[in-house]
């Protein structure tokens, strides 16, 4: 569960890559007029197409390293180290489908999606902190960068899609 919720231990480039790509989706997607299941559907097939585009892209890089094609088990392998960009979509896409089925009022649901990306980003901020033994300030300022980036690529994709 921890992993559905922050990433896993080997995979904080695809956990931050996906939560910044999944509170892309769910911002640009939630314009006041959309449902929150078609925000979820929005969500959910943006960061699983940029998932599919990630590891096509790493397989093709890893078969030129190789020289040759990948087998199988090796392309496989690589779908699983990009696993963790669809694993950050799934708590907020949850709270998305909880706004769908009258949980959660629309917005409440919106903002907890979103409040669940802004937790994620905060935590890896913390986890990077923790690697390079930052003091507390060092730490703060971390995850407030982590914060920053990640709101200001948000706010950028809002920009472009409205």
């Amino acid at each position: 569960m921890k992993r559905f919720l922050f990433g896993s231990q080997d995979g904080i480039a695809g956990t931050v890559y996906g939560t910044i790509v999944v509170m892309g989706a769910i911002a640009a997607g939630s314009d006041g007029e959309a449902e929150p299941w078609q925000v979820a559907t929005f969500a959910t097939s943006t960061v699983l197409v940029l998932w599919l585009a990630h590891a096509y892209s790493h397989s093709l890089a890893e078969t030129i390293d190789a020289g040759r094609r990948l087998d199988r088990t090796e392309l496989f392998d690589v779908m699983r180290r990009e696993l963790p960009i669809p694993l950050a979509a799934v708590a907020p896409v949850a709270a998305l489908v909880l706004g769908a089925v009258d949980v959660l009022r629309e917005t409440a649901a919106i903002r907890l999606a979103l409040g669940i990306g802004l937790a994620t980003l905060a935590l890896q901020g913390v986890r990077y902190a923790g690697v390079e033994g930052f003091s507390r300030a060092g730490t703060i300022v971390a995850i407030a960068v982590n914060l920053s980036l990640g709101l200001l690529i948000v706010a950028l994709e809002v920009a472009l899609t409205h």
